[in-house]
């Protein structure tokens, strides 16, 4: 008997009241277990499958109905008051929460702009010992007492100062008026005015990672641009013709640029040499090809780019494969000097493909393929990712007949007698008895057979097999 059962027990007098009260109970159990209420405590959903029963008692009820009414009106009247004071906490909590938030934002942006007062401070220091270093040369040339090479080295200064800020300026007092300016802008939250302050700023004081700490600081509302996207883009925006940003700059506007959608921006800093090329950015940029499919194409030409200029072949080579682009990626192969067969077994096992395997095993005109087709079949073998790219290929020599499984194994020049053996093991053990018999067949044809080769090296003695 449940416990409202119990309750109820010593004030039923009939079967009809016996039986309202029991399917009242079996409602109240069906609903807490489809609406999965909890067992105990206080919580909303148990409280609305009371609340409801409750009123079909009142409706049940004659002498007491009114009584009851009152009473279940002064229940709901409490909790709906319980109710808002929960939102008001509630709402009071996030409050603290975004205060709490912003509080720590201003502290980040204080420690930056302390950190920036005290560089500007230095290269003021600097520009007073130029200065004072000017006038001593102006002084010195008035009294014709020149050393070798004073002249030209006056001219370079002067031309720096020219070069860096505007003619006439004092150059402390420029530097420290833009640093106020950004400043102020700054926590006005008017951060693209800002961007554009410091992107400007003389001598590049406010161009630096440490000024996009300051704007990646900053909370993004949804939907708008992200203050750090928006000094990435006046950095490219007001660079020199040759003007490169630095390496973590260069990351970190990128990320900025890929996570605001900004593909072409990123396009556009590659392509007119406005970044300073990375692994690391080459990375990125392919990493955001795999998770986008939408825009892979274009960013894994902007990584080939990256890699290309910072000599990494085969991951140069690995993009174009995960382009389609499966020929220009093998002639690459060939043709690039500092590629191994390592370095091409790498790419083949990141991006298997018959095709690819085909192009990397065939002989060249005046040389050895650049992969030996058992070494690389039984590499491929060993991996249950890249195992069905060597038995096409292995399909493909029994398909022709035994003559051309013969002329493929026999001017293998790269691949022992011990790795043909291996693959025949390897094909066994995937139960393809029939290349395994088809291998074999042709290794124990040439038992005590000196095989004449294109190798420059010579011939090889093919040894007899015994399985």
């Amino acid at each position: 008997m449940s416990r409202s059962s119990r309750f109820t027990a010593d004030i039923l007098t009939t079967d009809s009241d016996r039986s309202f009260i029991r399917s009242l109970n079996e409602f109240m159990e069906h609903e807490k277990k489809c609406l999965q209420c909890p067992g105990e405590g206080p919580d909303e959903l148990r409280y609305t499958v009371h609340r409801s029963v409750f009123s079909k008692v009142i409706g049940r009820a004659t002498a007491y109905k009114r009584l009851l009414l009152a009473v279940k009106s002064e229940y709901d009247s409490t909790i709906r008051e319980l109710q808002r004071r929960e939102e008001e906490a509630r709402a009071a909590r996030l409050t603290m929460a975004a205060s709490e938030s912003r509080r720590k934002s201003l502290l980040t942006c204080e420690r930056q702009a302390a950190h920036l007062r005290e560089r500007i401070s230095t290269l003021q220091r600097e520009t007073a010992e130029l200065q004072e270093e000017l006038e001593r040369e102006k002084t010195s040339k008035e009294q014709s007492t020149w050393m070798p090479g004073t002249d030209e080295d006056i001219c370079s200064i002067k031309q720096l100062f020219e070069d860096q800020e505007p003619a006439g300026a004092d150059a402390s007092e420029l530097v420290s008026d833009y640093l106020d300016r950004f400043l102020e802008l700054f926590e006005l939250a008017q951060y693209e005015d800002a961007a554009l302050i410091a992107a400007r700023a003389p001598r590049g004081v406010l161009r630096n990672i440490d000024t996009m700490e300051m704007f990646k600081g900053v909370e993004v509302l949804p939907g708008s641009l992200s203050p750090s996207f928006l000094f990435f883009w006046a950095l490219l925006f007001t660079a020199g013709a040759d003007g490169e940003l630095s390496a973590p700059l260069s990351l970190q506007g990128v990320s900025c640029a890929l996570q605001s959608g900004a593909l072409q921006l990123v396009s556009y800093a590659v392509t007119h040499k406005k970044l300073t090329f990375t692994e690391e950015l080459g990375d990125i940029l392919t990493e955001h090809a795999q998770e986008n499919p939408g825009v892979a194409d274009l960013c894994l030409t902007l990584a080939t780019i990256i890699y290309e200029a910072c000599r990494l072949h085969r991951k140069a080579a690995l993009s174009m494969c995960r382009r389609g682009l499966i020929h220009s990626a093998a002639e690459f192969l060939k043709h690039c000097e500092d590629l191994t067969a390592e370095d091409s077994m790498w790419v083949l096992c990141r991006s298997p493909s018959l095709s690819l395997l085909q192009l990397l095993t065939e002989p060249l005109q005046d040389s050895a393929a650049i992969l030996s087709v058992g070494g690389a079949c039984a590499a491929l073998l060993a991996d249950p990712q890249r195992r069905p790219v060597a038995l096409q290929l292995l399909d493909s020599f029994v398909s022709r007949g035994r003559g051309a499984l013969e002329e493929v194994i026999v001017g293998d020049v790269g691949s022992s007698v011990d790795v043909w053996t291996h693959v025949v093991s390897l094909c066994s053990e995937l139960e393809r008895d029939d290349l395994s018999r088809a291998i074999l067949s042709v290794l124990l044809s040439q038992s005590g057979t000196r095989i004449v080769t294109p190798d420059p090296e010579g011939a090889r003695l093919m040894e007899h097999v015994y399985l």
